[in-house]
């Protein structure tokens, strides 16, 4: 019996050992470093891309250097493919994910979410010379979509968008044929070539889709209908919940000073900060 509890009592100590080198890991590697390591996007223009000077500008970019200027660290960037920045595991390659990430069920079993801090509403965009005027014109048509994002999950019907107080989502389209593409702005390139040349319909952010108009792509929206409206969040390595939660206070007075309105209305015109 003596035996048993000195065994017990070992296995205790090493299970709080292991436990108290876990808590904290990611939070004193960047405090202890004074620099913090965000895998985002490169090609997803206005949240994250590079300029002219090959530098990376963006609404993403942005909120990433912020939440370092609270920290009192630098910030540099990783831009790893879509799979690998929502699919956790990172091993410390990045400490934060900050990408405009979906938080839907499957990805809270492999990442954290620390923070909701924006809003985007998914629109359909339209060849300008389209003659659909609701959503019901387009059914049967070929819709373009981004691949592996929440805009696939949607038009196949399997979007399970994992956020308190969310509606739940409403579908309304029944396409004849769904075509993915590997970038977000992709889609747009095959739209802009005319109405039913390659395509009839894409689903994309609201946000991207008015940056390609603004930027001379001959596309609309279609007015008044919202495929439906998601909330993002900063994302985090499933290993450390002291960190998750530094980051989502941080994330938080953002949002109540108004920062978040203010990076959202320099970028996209409007302020997306609120649900």
């Amino acid at each position: 019996m003596k035996r048993l509890f000195t065994q017990l009592a070992i296995g205790v100590a090493a299970l709080a050992f292991a436990t108290a080198a876990q808590a904290g890991e990611t939070l004193n590697r960047v405090m202890g470093k004074k620099a913090l390591v965000v895998a985002t996007n490169s090609g997803w223009p206005p949240q994250s891309y590079l300029d002219d000077s090959n530098q990376l500008v963006g609404f993403d970019i942005d909120v990433s250097k912020e939440i370092a200027k609270r920290l009192g660290v630098e910030v540099s960037f990783e831009t790893p493919d879509w799979a690998t920045l929502t699919g956790g595991r990172w091993q410390g390659r990045y400490d934060l994910g900050v990408g405009s990430v979906t938080p839907t069920k499957a990805r809270a079993q492999v990442i954290d979410f620390a923070g909701i801090y924006y809003y985007s509403p998914y629109v359909y965009v339209l060849h300008k010379d389209s003659q659909a005027k609701a959503v019901a014109d387009l059914n049967g048509k070929i819709i373009g979509v981004e691949t592996a994002t929440t805009s696939e999950d949607y038009i196949r019907r399997q979007l399970e968008i994992d956020a308190p107080g969310l509606p739940p989502v409403e579908y309304k389209l029944e396409p004849g044929e769904i075509r993915t593409f590997a970038d977000s702005m992709l889609p747009f390139d095959d739209l802009r070539l005319g109405d039913g040349v390659r395509l009839d319909a894409v689903i994309a952010p609201e946000q991207t889709a008015l940056n390609a108009i603004k930027n001379g792509y001959p596309l609309r929206v279609l007015d008044g209908e919202y495929a439906f409206k998601e909330p993002l969040v900063v994302i985090a390595e499933k290993v450390d919940a002291e960190w998750t939660k530094k980051v989502g206070d941080i994330i938080a007075e953002m949002k109540k000073d108004g920062t978040l309105a203010a990076l959202t209305t320099k970028w996209y015109g409007k302020d997306y900060s609120a649900d």
